[in-house]
C-alpha cells in the first residue's frame, strides 16, 4: 500500500484532515498511552527519539483507520460503533501482523468501526464453486485422515480412499476461509483508497512516507 505524502497546515492540536474534518492529536495521544513502547534496543537518545516518532506515525494510522471506517459504516447504513478512548490495545496476534501488518492488525484490533466494515465487505464476497474445488484438490495435505496423518502418508504420493476427508466434508471451511481471504483483499483495496485523501499534520505522517528521513516502510 503506497503511504500518503501530504502534509497539514493546521493548529497544533490537529494530527491529520480528513477532507474539512479535523483528527485531534488527543485522539493520537490516547492510543499511545494504550500501547506500551518496546523495550528500547538501545539507549542513543536519537535512536529513542526516533522510535518515538515512529510509534506516533503509526498511531495517527490506526486512529484515522478507525475515523475513515467510522465514516464508511455511516455511508453503508450500518451501525456506527461509539467511539471510546482506548485504556488498552486489544492484544494483536503476531500471525495476523504477519498476514496484515501491524497497522492494520492494530486497526482491526482498536477499532469496531474497521471490524464492521471488514464483516461487510467479507460478507458481499462471491466465491465461485470452482475456486473451493479447485482449493481441495491443490491441498491435498490440508485433508488429511487423522490415521493418514499418524501414518504419514504422502497427500501427493497417492492416497487409498479414505485418507482425505470427503470434499462435502470440508467444503463449508474452505469457502469461509476463501471468503475471509478475498475480504480481507478489499479492505485493504478500501483502505488505500480512503487514505488517499488524507492530509497528514508535520509529525504525524505515514511511517513508511519518504519525505521524512527516518521513513520505514512497513506495515
Amino acid at each position: 500500500m503506497k503511504p500518503p505524502h501530504s502534509h497539514a497546515h493546521a493548529d497544533a492540536g490537529t494530527a491529520a484532515l480528513i477532507g474539512p474534518h479535523t483528527v485531534p492529536r488527543t485522539r493520537v495521544d490516547a492510543l499511545l498511552s494504550a500501547v506500551p513502547a518496546r523495550d528500547p534496543e538501545t539507549s542513543r537518545p536519537e535512536s529513542l527519539a526516533r522510535a518515538e516518532r515512529q510509534r506516533r506515525r503509526w498511531a495517527t494510522q490506526v486512529v484515522v483507520a478507525d475515523e475513515l471506517a467510522r465514516r464508511e459504516c455511516a455511508a453503508r447504513g450500518l451501525k456506527v460503533p461509539p467511539e471510546v478512548a482506548p485504556e488498552r490495545l486489544l492484544a494483536v496476534a503476531e500471525s495476523e501482523v504477519a498476514d496484515l501488518g501491524s497497522i492494520v492488525a492494530a486497526a482491526l484490533a482498536h477499532s469496531a468501526a474497521a471490524r464492521t466494515v471488514l464483516d461487510a465487505l467479507e460478507a458481499g464476497q462471491a466465491v465461485p464453486e470452482a475456486d473451493v474445488r479447485d482449493y481441495y484438490d491443490r491441498n491435498r495435505d490440508r485433508f488429511l485422515t487423522p490415521d493418514a496423518l499418524r501414518r504419514g502418508v504422502d497427500p501427493f504420493g497417492g492416497t487409498a480412499p479414505g485418507d482425505v476427508l470427503p470434499y462435502e466434508d470440508v467444503r463449508e471451511g474452505v469457502l469461509e476461509e476463501l471468503r475471509r481471504a478475498a475480504g480481507r483483499r478489499a479492505f485493504f483495496g478500501w483502505l488505500d483508497q480512503a487514505r488517499s485523501g488524507v492530509v497528514y499534520a508535520h509529525g504525524h505522517e505515514h511511517p513508511g512516507d519518504p519525505s521524512h528521513p527516518d521513513h520505514e516502510h512497513r506495515h
